[in-house]
């Protein structure tokens, strides 16, 4: 990846999660090729009742709008898998939620690529937040092309991510 290695999925999700629980602010999913693996994490912490409101997985088409309630007009000009697009999901599942964080992942796990022409491993990850300099976005690739194995480091990505932007906002808010 274009990143260091992120620690285990459950031990991110887990300090994701007590920070949530301690500011009292809530979080909602929408996950694409990490298949739920975001979600299930954050849900596998004892009391994810307080700050894990919901989430999808948006997989296909169909699947964003019969989940997420997307049109062809909020589909113009974007694609799955471009960071434009994870942006706009994150924002979309927070407001769903009316939470406070919304998290997005859309990539291609493997083990060949997209459709759309991205490799396998391939992936863009998004939090939106209230504020829009809680706005944040970037695309990894992992060069490599097992499919559980993308899976996993796509939902670490996701969570790394959610976590840099909530020390960010921690750091900016300090006296």
């Amino acid at each position: 990846m274009t990143t260091a290695n992120p620690p285990p999925l459950n031990v991110i999700a887990a300090r994701v999660g007590e920070t949530l629980r301690a500011r009292g602010q809530t979080v909602a999913v929408a996950e694409s090729s990490a298949g739920g693996l975001v979600s299930a994490a954050l849900l596998a912490i004892p009391g994810a009742s307080a700050f894990f409101l919901g989430g999808a997985v948006v997989y296909s088409r169909r699947a964003g709008k019969a989940l997420m309630g997307l049109t062809a007009d909020d589909m113009a000009g974007m694609r799955a898998e471009t960071e434009p697009y994870a942006r706009m999901m994150a924002a979309r599942v927070r407001a769903m939620h009316r939470a406070s964080w919304g998290l997005c992942e859309s990539g291609a796990a493997g083990p060949s690529g997209s459709p759309y022409g991205d490799a396998a491993g391939h992936v863009c990850v998004a939090v939106a937040g209230a504020d829009v300099d809680a706005l944040a976005s970037r695309t990894l690739a992992t060069g490599i092309a097992e499919r559980a194995t993308n899976m996993d480091l796509f939902a670490r990505a996701l969570l790394q991510q959610f976590e840099e932007v909530l020390q960010q906002q921690a750091a900016s808010s300090a006296p």
